[in-house]
């Protein structure tokens, strides 16, 4: 395993000095992952920093992590964290110690600082789920486009940085501002391709909860998962969560940048859907996560014993409201018995639960839902929408008792 300056190292050299695309720094791992709906098998791939993933595309990479790692704890590997970028310009030859990120429009105090002076302010530190927004969309009924994601696109991290409300007001946001936006160092291969920005309201950007982050897990943060800083929006999909962030904008305006006007856009109703197969009216961003819950211990399809006690363990969150309950049924639904919570790691984290129960012989249909505390919960059918995003149906594993 290459440590984080040798991978910048070469891969700079790699990708850059060698015109090689950064593809050539992944290799194959042995097997394949047969994701369960029409075009699931996929290769295993080794990125340097990380483990196997299960390799979606190369340029750019675009990698889920094996759902058998949810099941490790409450806290997502670095190394087996999932990678998800749309531009293939890679910034694999930047020098942390030369690295800067520039403050600028309507402040007072245009800045531009660098890592050793954002790592002097006082630091934070949040347990945040990052989730992105297609997780789960391979199982579309009827399928959409893009990423055909199963359930892996997600992961729970501790988090440290500087509140990006102390950077906003060390520069100091000028009366008048709406929004601020966020750019990385990622670039496109064709100058036709939308640069990647992203925008946030003022008021959102300073609540004191969204980060500069450049650790995760306690340990600096992997390239691809945005080394050397990151932006972290607690309870947002992983879209607003810029990686290699060097630019923020305060603008006096409403952004209308590709990815904010055009993508990443959500039917604007209270379930964020529509018929399926059928356009929306009208649209707005994608905004906060919703309630999820997994069985992470046992696959579908397992087979366990019949009469004994059968351990089920899972994790479930949501966008930051926190999770009040878990229920788990062994009879496809019908019937529901609470579960034990564990651990509380904040309002933004994934929330472990287990519970014992006991299966007569035959085949059986498990399911899991979870609550939080404003009472939102999931849906016992996938709601659907053009793009795929928030999926959240309450999630099913059948299993066989012998």
């Amino acid at each position: 395993m290459l440590n984080r300056r040798n991978f910048i190292k070469r891969a700079g050299v790699l990708a850059l000095g060698s015109g090689l695309p950064f593809d050539a720094l992944a290799a194959p791992a042995p097997g394949t992952v047969t994701l369960p709906f029409e075009n699931g098998e996929r290769p295993l791939v080794r990125y340097p920093q990380k483990r196997p993933m299960i390799g979606l595309t190369s340029r750019p990479p675009q990698l889920e992590t094996p759902f058998s790692v949810f099941d490790e704890g409450a806290l997502t590997p670095n190394d087996a964290f999932f990678v998800r970028y749309h531009l293939s310009v890679l910034p694999l030859n930047l020098d942390p110690d030369t690295f800067s990120l520039e403050i600028k429009g309507k402040v007072e105090r245009p800045m531009k600082l660098s890592l050793a002076e954002i790592k002097a302010l006082d630091a934070a530190e949040l347990v945040a789920v990052n989730q992105c927004s297609g997780n789960g969309r391979g199982f579309s009924n009827p399928r959409v486009a893009g990423g055909q994601l199963a359930n892996g696109a997600m992961g729970n991290a501790r988090w440290k940085g500087v509140p990006l409300k102390v950077v906003l007001d060390k520069a100091g946001v000028q009366a008048g501002a709406r929004q601020v936006t966020f750019d990385g160092l990622d670039a496109p291969v064709s100058d036709k391709t939308p640069d990647f920005v992203k925008a946030l309201d003022v008021d959102h950007a300073a609540d004191g909860e969204v980060m500069l982050a450049y650790a995760m897990n306690g340990q600096d943060l992997p390239v691809l998962n945005g080394f050397p800083l990151r932006l972290v929006v607690p309870g947002y999909y992983g879209t607003y969560w810029v990686k290699h962030l060097n630019e923020i904008t305060v603008i006096d305006g409403v952004f209308d940048g590709f990815w904010m006007k055009t993508a990443y856009r959500i039917p604007d109703n209270t379930c964020a859907c529509v018929a399926p197969g059928t356009a929306p009216k009208k649209t707005i961003p994608i905004n906060r996560l919703n309630v999820r819950s997994f069985i992470t211990n046992i696959q579908d399809g397992a087979k366990v014993s019949a009469g004994g006690e059968t351990l089920l363990k899972g994790i479930a969150f949501d966008g930051g409201y926190g999770i009040a309950e878990v229920a788990v049924s062994t009879d496809g639904g019908k019937s529901w018995a609470g579960a034990k919570l564990g651990q509380d790691l904040g309002k933004y984290s994934f929330r472990e639960w287990q519970t014992a129960v006991k299966l007569a012989a035959g085949n059986h249909e498990l399911k899991v839902r979870a609550v939080n505390r404003i009472g939102q919960s999931q849906p016992a059918e996938a709601l659907w929408n053009p793009a795929g995003y928030m999926r959240n149906a309450i999630e099913t594993v059948r299993v066989t008792a012998a």
